[in-house]
């Protein structure tokens, strides 16, 4: 019998499914802000494992004996193992307990860091990193729980909360390896990290409430089809996956080539002043975490118009660097804004269609992000060796246009 198809058992059990999902709904508990403020931490200190590579490849080149050509594979798989984690692990969260799921993964993600930092040879820091992305999707199932541990009336403002963390992890993660590099050497990065994740998956281990919700009745491949069936009959989740895509297309068209132009004349900026970037795009994203309580107020159609419009007005200030940083500054702040305010409303409109399959959700929205994000990483690159800084920002601007234009089109849909 195909996944797509129901016999009068089978829309039987999703009717039970579905009100073990409500039950849940009921029976959630209102999760504090510390517990909320602890997904967060472990949110950012999971996703950043994926990032710390970024400006470690010089160092990892000179270390292995890889020519800079080809160090960047290092960054690829990682990201190729993060997406096959995406489908593979995160909708494991609707079929398992996620209490012991979630602190499992982060303990795995220990050891695969203590692989990559003690690392001797170029395969094992292959092995290592690959494990590392795979495990990096805990982080997806931690937003996952947390929405579903939060009352209705606050998943929004739940889950912005959370999703902060997790642009956070991203945007400082450059920042906290560059330190480490140079203070103790890039070995130092991953074993950092290893102890930092080891502690938060203690912590969670305690704190995390027993489960009591209905699971569904589904084989581990019948679970992943699943992933598909829920494009076919969900459209909320097909329009937010396509925002998501373009988003992201243009969160990585900025940060993937920003450090060209920073580190060349005329600019010329060091390294640890070009991470210092990150902490206006990290201020942007905290600020866009308010996001979800306007969703939860029934505002995430008009919340997603207006962030949408400053995505696209960001690129026109981030296009004066040349003559002001200072403009720079407010164009990253008004991207990570509205990229933030995009994604936690879209993540909160997502979990309100079927409780009791978010953590599936997640994993088809998220594919969509990592494919946005790639995408864009690739073509900024390419489009700055043709075209320099101006196209690179027009291409930004383009993406963020047709997510604007895209939005207006589907918005009563």
């Amino acid at each position: 019998m195909g996944i797509f198809e129901k016999t009068a058992a089978e829309v039987v059990e999703a009717h039970k499914t579905k009100e073990g999902g409500a039950d849940e709904e009921r029976a959630a508990s209102s999760i504090s802000r510390p517990i909320a403020l602890l997904f967060a931490v472990a949110s950012g200190l999971s996703v950043a494992n994926i990032y710390y590579a970024q400006p470690l490849l010089d160092a990892l080149a000179g270390e292995f004996g890889l020519a800079h050509a080809s160090v960047g594979i290092v960054i690829t798989v990682t990201q190729i193992c993060y997406a096959l984690g995406l489908f593979l692990l995160v909708p494991l969260g609707d079929l398992l307990n996620r209490r012991k799921l979630i602190p499992g993964m982060m303990l795995l993600s220990v050891l695969a860091l203590i692989v990559a930092g003690t690392a001797s040879s170029v395969a094992v820091l292959f092995a290592g990193l690959a494990a590392v992305g795979l495990l990096a999707v805990v982080t997806q199932v931690l937003v996952a729980h947390a929405s579903s541990l939060a009352p209705p009336e606050r998943r929004g403002q739940i889950v912005g909360l959370v999703t902060s963390g997790v642009v956070i992890g991203i945007l400082l993660a450059r920042t906290f390896a560059g330190a480490m590099t140079d203070a103790a050497g890039w070995r130092s990065v991953y074993l950092s990290s290893a102890a930092l994740l080891l502690a938060a998956a203690c912590i969670l281990l305690r704190v995390l409430p027993p489960e009591t919700r209905n699971k569904p009745a589904l084989s581990y491949p019948q679970l992943l089809l699943s992933v598909l069936d829920l494009f076919v009959k969900e459209r909320v989740l097909r329009i937010r996956a396509v925002l998501a895509l373009l988003i992201f297309a243009s969160f990585s068209i900025l940060w993937t080539s920003l450090v060209l132009p920073l580190s060349s004349p005329p600019l010329a900026m060091s390294h640890t002043a070009i991470g210092s970037f990150g902490l206006a795009g990290a201020a942007g994203a905290v600020a866009a975490a308010r996001a979800g309580r306007l969703a939860d107020r029934g505002f995430g159609q008009k919340t997603s118009g207006v962030a949408l419009a400053l995505l696209l007005l960001s690129w026109l200030a981030i296009g004066w660097m040349y003559h002001s940083l200072l403009a720079l500054v407010v164009g990253i702040l008004l991207l990570d804004m509205a990229v933030q305010a995009v994604h936690v409303t879209n993540q909160s409109l997502i979990f309100n269609v079927r409780p009791e399959a978010r953590n599936r959700l997640t994993a088809g929205y998220m594919i969509f992000y990592s494919i946005g994000s790639a995408t864009g990483s690739i073509a900024s690159t390419s489009v700055y060796a043709s075209f320099g800084w101006t196209g690179v920002c027009m291409l930004g601007a383009a993406v963020s246009a047709a997510a604007l234009l895209f939005w207006a089109c589907t918005r009563r849909l």
